[in-house]
């Protein structure tokens, strides 16, 4: 594993959006701990850190008995986070901050498989249980391979992709990430200087379909609307295209800022908002920022308010879901 530092992103602009920063807090990707370790430096009387990775509390050991029991470490989804909350914090939440996807610590890991720019074990599973991106290669139809790199990672090679790797299967199973690698190279043009590596997007589709990315993203934001106090705010950092759409579209409709109703799509009944947006528009790295750590040039965050209104649900209709993800929020 790398020793380079782990820096939060956008951690100066997300503690400036939420000021003041007070009472009880829920870190739903604590990490490395950067964010959980900002909210207590800025006034939190106590941060519960989730994770669904059970090697980060391991690496958190030498320095979480320094805040004592103003930080409580949960093991578990953020898709979940109300019933940790509930019992935790009775009286509900103050604030709740989500930073999506892989985490820097995860793809300086070669043996976690996160990585294209690194050798090892075709894995890629955040909780290192079930299914790993080994055995969606090794064993999903061609079509289904070819649907996940689509919806998931946009790539529109995903036909000659998936073609591919039923073909390279044939002759030996996937068990790295040099072998997905190099298949994916073939079947793309060599990148021109400032493009993105090939196997970017293939290896992102596969990251999401392995940890249901999706499905955990809604109930996250559902779990959180439940588990906030009116006045708590809700901060998410995303870092790709899919996320940011899924989470702009659930806070213009539990804001009620969504797009009114057409002949095709009537408009729905009122209902009273759940949030208050903070940011209209979403806030991205600054020159400081993205000279410290170039991994934040894709991250936005967007940060609400938690109104007085009861907690509800979604319409999966209106956010903008890959089209493998169920009404239910999961993952066909």
């Amino acid at each position: 594993m790398s020793g380079a530092p782990h820096i939060p992103v956008l951690l100066r602009p997300l503690l400036k959006a939420v000021a003041p920063v007070s009472g009880v807090w829920l870190d739903g990707t604590f990490g490395a701990g950067g964010y959980a370790r900002g909210l207590l430096a800025a006034g939190a009387e106590k941060v519960i850190g989730v994770d669904r990775d059970p090697q980060v509390f391991d690496m958190a050991a030498g320095w979480r008995g320094d805040y004592g029991d103003r930080l409580e470490l949960v093991e578990g989804t953020f898709s979940e986070l109300d019933d940790y909350a509930r019992e935790i914090a009775p009286d509900g939440l103050d604030g709740v901050v989500l930073d999506l996807g892989v985490s820097s610590m995860q793809l300086d890991q070669a043996e976690r498989g996160f990585s294209f720019m690194k050798d090892g074990p075709l894995d890629m599973r955040m909780s290192q249980d079930g299914p790993s991106a080994a055995d969606i290669v090794n064993h999903a139809s061609e079509g289904e391979i070819a649907d996940i790199l689509y919806h998931y990672g946009e790539e529109r090679a995903s036909r000659r992709i998936a073609r591919a790797i039923v073909a390279a299967r044939a002759i030996a199973p996937f068990e790295t990430t040099r072998q997905l690698v190099q298949v994916v190279e073939r079947c793309l043009p060599r990148p021109k200087p400032g493009q993105s590596h090939p196997a970017t997007r293939s290896f992102q589709a596969l990251r999401i379909a392995v940890n249901d990315e999706f499905g955990q993203l809604i109930a996250g934001l559902e779990a959180a609307e439940r588990a906030l106090k009116p006045g708590g705010k809700l901060a998410v950092v995303t870092f790709h295209s899919l996320e940011d759409r899924v989470v702009k579209r659930f806070f213009q409709e539990r804001s009620g800022r969504a797009a009114a109703g057409s002949r095709y799509a009537p408009e729905q009944a009122h209902v009273a908002p759940a949030f208050d947006l903070l940011t209209r528009k979403p806030t991205g790295p600054d020159d400081d920022e993205l000279a410290e750590n170039p991994r934040a040039r894709s991250a936005l965050l967007r940060v609400a308010i938690r109104t007085d209104a009861p907690a509800g649900r979604a319409d999966r209709a209106t956010l903008g879901l890959p089209a493998l993800v169920s009404d239910t929020g999961r993952s066909r």
